[in-house]
């Protein structure tokens, strides 16, 4: 079994019998793994994180219309299908050392959720990270409206696909 694999048992485990997960019982009762693409390769990265020398402040609206914190601190650049791409990486004021990877591809709304995956990136070395797309996720607030989850900002919606990680939650599986 694969490192992913793997990975995936044990949040699908977590989604339905731990009391934390954000899943409600009723959902619990018929839930049978979230939905993911195929491992992809292609779609792991490790990266130069480009720095800005003055991190911008960034106000985050969210699904429930308030708002969060984030410093934009840098930005990444690889290739998808031939493409050059750029996505914006994040920290939450209140969180330095996290990166925060929010972002919308071509698969939403059909494949994927309409308002964007995240990812949190692995810092790896000074200026590097591990940007690993079979990691995306889907946020909380696909579960249910308790939730409120940041909105990925316009500089961070992508006209290419990026066929890895979590797709549309049934709430049926």
């Amino acid at each position: 079994m694969s490192e992913l694999t793997e990975y995936r048992k044990t949040k699908d485990n977590f989604f339905k019998r731990h009391p934390q997960s954000p899943l409600s019982a009723e959902q619990k009762e018929n839930f049978t793994g979230l939905n993911y693409f195929p491992e992809n390769d292609a779609l792991d990265f490790t990266l130069a994180l480009e720095r800005y020398t003055q991190p911008e402040h960034v106000p985050m609206q969210t699904s429930k219309g308030d708002v969060r914190d984030y410093l934009k601190v840098g930005q990444i650049r690889f290739p998808v299908h031939g493409q050059a791409v750029t996505l914006q990486v994040y920290e939450a004021e209140d969180n330095p050392g996290e990166y925060f990877l929010p972002f919308v591809d071509a698969t939403a709304p059909e494949e994927t959720y309409g308002a964007g995956r995240y990812l949190e990136p692995e810092r790896v070395g000074a200026n590097s990270l591990r940007v690993d797309f079979n990691l995306a996720y889907n946020p909380w607030c696909v579960y249910g409206d308790q939730w409120s989850c940041p909105i990925p900002p316009a500089e961070n919606r992508l006209q290419v696909r990026i066929e890895a990680g979590e797709k549309n939650f049934q709430a049926h599986s």
